[in-house]
């Protein structure tokens, strides 16, 4: 679609000396997810990817978890009242039978606003797919090489490309190979990127892979974590006290401050193989 990046005037000074150019800027623009029709959430987000996007969003907010649970996915022709596509509406339609509203969430008969989870009375919905919690990573060097994933995508994740404005989330394997990865505005929507790609894959859950992502690891990406499976979350900087609470619970191994070979272990440290005499 070509607007990943948008080129802005900016007023440059360095060391005293002031100059006018133009600045290639990451885009950001927003995406109103539909579901069999009706506005269901609206986020902010770099064009691109985006009907994984919303298959990702999904899968977080417990509506599918499959892929053939999901008919199509398709963007609203005339999104503004001239008739006008601006593809920034995506519209999910669900398989019949595929989403039973009484079976998640209690009742009610449209799903809840995005981040339900974030009420602790709803954690009850944040349950892993079947079979994922007691999903480990078999000894100290295959735990400790895909939570120092080498070459480019580290990097990519580590510095967060900050010339460009973006985050990263990557998927690795339990070796350490590099899955998938993906940028965005927003490391929830990177994130979600990366699941919705694995559910069309039919990838689903995945209880051997490694979530490495940018920045901090909030409750939200934990949450992201634990409904596509995934038994660790990685971040290069700190977890929220809720992201701790919610991995202890539900059976994830979260790392905070990953650097090289140095990592806090917040939750879930009987994936992470120690060499003998650590303590």
């Amino acid at each position: 679609m070509g607007r990943v990046t948008e080129r802005r005037r900016t007023l440059r000074i360095r060391d005293g000396a002031v100059s006018s150019r133009a600045d290639t800027l990451v885009a950001e623009e927003p995406l109103e997810i539909r579901l069999n029709g009706k506005p269901l959430a609206i986020t902010m987000r770099t064009p691109g990817d985006d009907f994984a996007l919303a298959a990702g969003f999904l899968v977080s907010e417990g509506v599918i978890a499959e892929g053939d649970e999901v008919q199509s996915i398709v963007y609203c022709a005339g999104a503004t009242a001239d008739g006008v596509n601006t593809y920034n509406v995506v519209d999910v339609k669900l398989a019949p039978g595929s989403w039973s509203p009484t079976s998640r969430w209690s009742g009610t008969s449209t799903p809840p606003p995005p981040a339900a989870c974030a009420a602790r009375p709803a954690w009850t919905r944040c349950a892993p797919p079947p079979g994922t919690r007691s999903a480990t990573l078999p000894g100290t060097r295959d735990a400790r090489a895909a939570l120092r994933p080498p070459g480019p995508a580290a990097g990519s994740a580590e510095g967060v490309r900050p010339d460009r404005g973006l985050h990263a989330a990557a998927l690795f394997s339990e070796e350490g190979e590099l899955l998938d990865v993906r940028e965005d505005v927003g490391r929830h929507n990177a994130v979600d990127k990366l699941v919705g790609r694995a559910l069309t894959d039919g990838r689903l859950p995945l209880s051997r892979a490694v979530l490495l992502v940018s920045g901090r690891a909030s409750f939200e990406l934990a949450q992201k974590a634990v409904m596509a499976g995934i038994p660790v979350l990685a971040a290069v900087s700190a977890p929220s006290s809720l992201a701790v609470d919610l991995a202890a619970e539900s059976g994830l191994t979260l790392v905070g401050f990953l650097r090289g070979p140095s990592m806090n272990v917040y939750a879930g440290e009987h994936r992470i193989a120690l060499e003998s005499g650590v303590h």
